[in-house]
């Protein structure tokens, strides 16, 4: 009996508390993000409303697709200038998507945060006009992935960096003990792209122990539509080089643009 009720009080607590597990935000004042902001070289997105949603690189022509770049579990979109440094020279609008709960922005992140945040920025990038491609890094691609599901005519490619399948998938990998069941939060990449006619490029970084390469592997397999798989055999899930120079950023630019038109 004791041990029943240990293992129960175990799995409550698990459920109660793994969005502190899943999201690790840094958190900052509008004043403290705006002042690091323009320290990168970035302006800040507002909606109509005036509220932030995050970050721009400053185009210098017609860009050749407008980038939503949608991070990873942990500190800010500003951590993610890289992006930005790598796409903006290759022709690309670069915009850095900031999730409820993160920086300066207002909320909790949670699965319909996160996925409504995503929507409301495509749906502003594609009344621009021109394609839309949303790079995904980790979790963000399960973000990335819904949202190309719920907006398929304006998403037309996508970027997934140390993707995962299933976050389920990835939770018993790393909480054994804890049944799938009680995750609040089920991104599932592939079960969102399974009908996806855009072209997809995955990046894996072999030696990945968060989400591991296995997961991008198997999400590579489960895509039906025009498919890149790019891996760094060596490279941990924090370790990639997404530096400019690498040919990848280039390669992947052509390939979304030449397949996003077929």
């Amino acid at each position: 009996m004791v041990l029943a009720v240990l293992a129960a009080a175990v799995l409550v607590a698990a459920f109660a508390l793994q969005r502190r597990l899943l999201y690790f935000p840094d958190r900052m004042t509008e004043g403290q993000a705006l002042a690091r902001a323009e320290r990168l070289g970035l302006a800040p997105w507002r909606g109509p409303d005036g509220a932030l949603r995050g970050w721009r690189a400053p185009a210098t022509r017609e860009p050749r697709a407008r980038v939503l770049v949608l991070h990873g579990n942990a500190g800010s979109a500003l951590d993610r200038t890289y992006y930005a440094e790598a796409l903006a020279p290759l022709g690309a609008e670069v915009t850095l998507l900031e999730y409820p709960g993160y920086g300066a922005r207002p909320g909790e992140p949670t699965l319909e945060a996160l996925t409504a945040a995503a929507l409301d920025a495509v749906d502003a990038l594609g009344r621009e006009g021109g394609p839309v491609w949303l790079v995904g890094e980790s979790l963000g691609s399960g973000v990335a992935a819904r949202a190309a599901r719920l907006r398929p005519g304006v998403v037309r490619g996508l970027l997934l960096v140390t993707p995962y399948a299933d976050l389920s998938a990835v939770a018993r990998h790393h909480y054994p003990f804890v049944p799938a069941a009680l995750l609040r939060d089920r991104f599932a990449p592939a079960r969102d792209l399974a009908g996806a006619s855009s072209p997809v490029v995955l990046l894996v970084a072999g030696r990945d122990e968060v989400v591991t390469a296995e997961q991008g592997r198997l999400l590579f397999a489960a895509l039906p539509g025009p498919k890149r798989l790019v891996e760094q055999p060596r490279a941990t899930h924090n370790g990639l080089d997404l530096s400019p120079r690498q040919p990848f950023w280039a390669d992947t630019v052509r390939f979304l643009e030449a397949s996003g038109q077929r």
